[in-house]
């Protein structure tokens, strides 16, 4: 983990709510410029990639529940910003999708978060930011909702209920399928 990159990402975060108040727009363009910046600077691909991703994330999250921000906004807006950065570098995914819903699914629990609510709000982010970048609505949707349980798994088996129950169904005009299995 780079705690500079996430405390570069928490701080901005921290700015920008005290600053305007906004949640989501903070974390779409917080989460998006710094991807652009670091994959820029460093060439990050692959793994290094994914860490960067959950850096940036964890910070967005982290800074939105310092200031009592709603970290459900910050995770939807937080999965735009993936997309939309990596897209600028010829690095999105449909594996980054999953990687950011795991990220915020965990990062929302460590502050205390509704995991049910970021875990919808990743996957309403994953459908916004595909439709924005140009990559499949469906599959970037299922990711999200399977990077979600994979992260809620990772919790308790309490989480990936209130998960799994909160990404199954028709999102955001989407419906929403499940890849299984979740390992």
């Amino acid at each position: 983990m780079n705690k500079g990159i996430m405390e570069s990402v928490k701080d901005k975060m921290v700015g920008s709510i005290k600053g305007t108040g906004e949640v989501l727009n903070a974390a779409v363009d917080t989460v998006s410029s710094t991807l652009v910046t670091t994959i820029k600077g460093t060439g990050a691909v692959g793994t290094a990639l994914t860490s960067t991703v959950s850096d940036v994330l964890r910070g967005a999250i982290m800074g939105t529940a310092q200031v009592g921000g709603d970290v459900g906004a910050a995770a939807k807006g937080g999965v735009v910003g993936v997309l939309k950065g990596t897209k600028e570098v010829g690095a999105e995914t449909i594996d980054t999708v999953s990687v950011s819903a795991r990220t915020l699914v965990k990062s929302a629990a460590e502050v205390g978060g509704d995991v049910g609510t970021v875990a919808r709000n990743a996957v309403e982010g994953a459908i916004s930011g595909a439709k924005q970048v140009g990559l499949n609505v469906e599959e970037a949707a299922a990711a999200a909702a399977t990077g979600a349980i994979k992260g809620a798994g990772e919790i308790s088996q309490q989480a990936v209920q209130q998960v799994r129950n909160a990404v199954t169904g028709v999102i955001a005009g989407v419906k929403v399928v499940v890849k299984e299995p979740f390992k």
